[in-house]
């Protein structure tokens, strides 16, 4: 990708950008999130999306701006510029998302935005996937950002092309889990709490999240350093899975927050009972290096349909929960 029409202050900016994807690691859910926030910067748009092809859809695998609401979002791969970009493995532009016959206009109004430029994503042989960044204004992208967006892309392919010589060679896997504790990261946890509410709404049945903070992280990085930390955070993610059933699923959404999709509950009796058996088991003694450290977490819930269908309600409802429960566990203590 030629970089000679773009101005030195935004190649410092991608040079930036490289600095941090190196310091994440393998961590390729974190790189895409990553580059969603600095595309949309970069490129003057009002928000960017990282859509990996999966069978015939597009999904939502990171997002930043006006999309971010819209993580895990599933879009059928023909009839969508991003289909088409996969496809042809070309940079596409949609100049007027209203009267351009390419592009999936209801998905457009959904999110949003009237333009959009997208570029393919490269992996080994393999198109994989679009970087796109959006925006409200109709004719917002100049061949300038063209380049700045094929820059971004590029580091994202060489995200995955390193991320995928270690442990597995799996993109799905390593776009979907969390590199710390192996657990669904936030893409793949809002992508499947999308498919179940459908489902509960459809069926007419219930499915509940639990939200889980961890107490006292910044304690344990203070005094026994992030290695310590980590391990308390793998520590707690093998607790959190020994409670579920199958079919549950535990997502690690990012430092110390945890959350829980459960598809079928009985009532709030039995959600309380297993919001319980979590607490303790996180609470157990834990040694480190042959020293004891305090393991312990705010637990809240929310249920649907009881507190309704909207994703965003129902993980504030479960957030708002975890927060008084963090609460009282502090005026006991202060007691």
């Amino acid at each position: 990708m030629k970089a000679n029409s773009i101005s030195p202050s935004v190649l410092l900016e991608v040079i930036r950008v490289q600095t941090e994807i190196a310091r994440l690691g393998l961590d390729l859910g974190g790189v895409m999130q990553l580059v969603c926030q600095y595309a949309s910067s970069l490129c003057h748009g009002d928000g960017a999306v990282v859509e990996l092809a999966e069978g015939d859809e597009m999904v939502y695998r990171a997002t930043a701006g006006i999309a971010e609401g819209q993580l895990g979002l599933r879009l059928q791969r023909s009839g969508s510029l991003s289909g088409l970009c996969v496809t042809e493995n070309r940079i596409l532009q949609c100049d007027d998302s209203e009267t351009d016959p390419r592009v999936d206009r209801p998905a457009c109004r959904k999110v949003g935005f009237r333009s959009m430029l997208v570029v393919p994503l490269h992996y080994d042989h393999d198109i994989v996937g679009v970087l796109k960044v959006i925006a409200v204004r109709t004719h917002a992208f100049s061949p300038e950002i063209a380049q700045i967006l094929g820059l971004l892309s590029e580091l994202i392919g060489a995200a995955i092309f390193n991320a995928a010589k270690y442990e597995s060679s799996d993109l799905y896997v390593r776009a979907t889990h969390d590199d710390l504790t192996g657990l669904a990261n936030r893409s793949l946890f809002y992508d499947r709490l999308r498919q179940q509410l459908a489902v509960a709404r459809r069926a007419h049945s219930q499915l509940a999240i639990i939200s889980i903070d961890m107490d006292g992280l910044k304690t344990i990085n203070d005094s026994r350093g992030h290695r310590a930390g980590d391990a308390a955070i793998r520590q707690v993610a093998q607790r959190i899975g020994k409670v579920l059933r199958e079919g549950d699923l535990a997502a690690r959404l990012g430092g110390d927050e945890f959350a829980v999709l459960l598809p079928s509950v009985r009532d709030r009796a039995s959600m309380d009972d297993k919001c319980a058996r979590l607490r303790l088991a996180i609470s157990a003694p834990f040694l480190y290096e042959g020293r004891e450290l305090p393991l312990a977490a705010s637990i809240g819930y929310a249920i649907c349909p009881e507190q309704g269908y909207d994703l965003d309600e129902l993980m504030d409802q479960a957030d708002q929960a975890m927060y008084r429960a963090k609460q009282q566990r502090h005026a006991a203590v202060e007691k």
